[in-house]
């Protein structure tokens, strides 16, 4: 679904800037009409905004913005160990449950903010998992929520208990986010092996007691027609 004037979207027609959270409040506050460049962080308008629910349908959001490019949301910020996934029924990110029990990752926390690109979702009936595709972005701590606009630079394929389990690396279109200088593949290879690696070493071995098994990495070029193979028609 296009939307004509994005900031007016995420705000149910008001336009807002920043969303206050923590895991035991949330401050709910209208602001000026102000962008932030290629980023947009999630604000409540009133002060009796319920735990956790955020002013847009994440379901609905478009997965690139009215300037073209491909957008984000944040389930895991960077740095977080727990493992929080977006409900759709409720428009929340609750811990997701494992075993009866909120799932923490016995690991480093995530090396960058890590969550799903709207609109997509990889049908089982074409060999996906019923998900939406998961990305991760290599940029500044985000909040839970926030929407990132982001350039994919690869894709690391891995095999999950045999299933095939990809995750879209990206860098934040505004550069002054970024933590690694690059707009391709190809420069990501070139001037940080050793990120790519990491990155690699972290996504085999954060799931203990699953088996994971690397696959291939891939260019921007295999990123995009993976994003674009999993488009969801409005």
């Amino acid at each position: 679904m296009a939307h004509k004037d994005k900031a007016t979207f995420l705000a149910g027609g008001s336009r807002l800037k920043y969303l206050k959270y923590s895991t035991s409040i949330i401050e709910c506050f209208a602001l000026k009409p102000i962008r932030l460049k290629h980023i947009l962080v999630m604000t409540l308008l009133s002060t009796s905004c319920s735990m956790n629910q955020f002013p847009i349908d994440y379901v609905d959001l478009a997965t690139y913005s009215d300037d073209g490019h491909l957008q984000m949301v944040v389930e895991i910020p960077a740095g977080t160990n727990k493992k929080y996934e977006y409900d759709y029924e409720t428009n929340t990110f609750p811990m997701d449950i494992k075993n009866g029990m909120e799932r923490v990752i016995d690991f480093l926390g995530y090396p960058g903010n890590y969550g799903f690109i709207p609109s997509t979702m990889m049908d089982p009936a074409r060999g996906g998992d019923g998900d939406a595709l998961d990305i991760l972005v290599l940029s500044e701590h985000a909040e839970q929520g926030t929407i990132i606009e982001v350039m994919p630079i690869g894709i690391l394929v891995l095999e999950d208990a045999g299933e095939k389990d990809s995750k879209i690396i990206a860098v934040p279109i505004d550069k002054n986010l970024r933590t690694v200088k690059v707009a391709s593949h190809k420069q990501f290879d070139s001037n940080y092996p050793s990120v790519k690696e990491i990155i690699e070493l972290w996504f085999l071995n954060y799931k203990h007691g699953s088996i994971m098994e690397f696959k291939s990495w891939e260019n921007e070029a295999a990123a995009k027609a993976e994003i674009e193979q999993w488009l969801v028609t409005k």
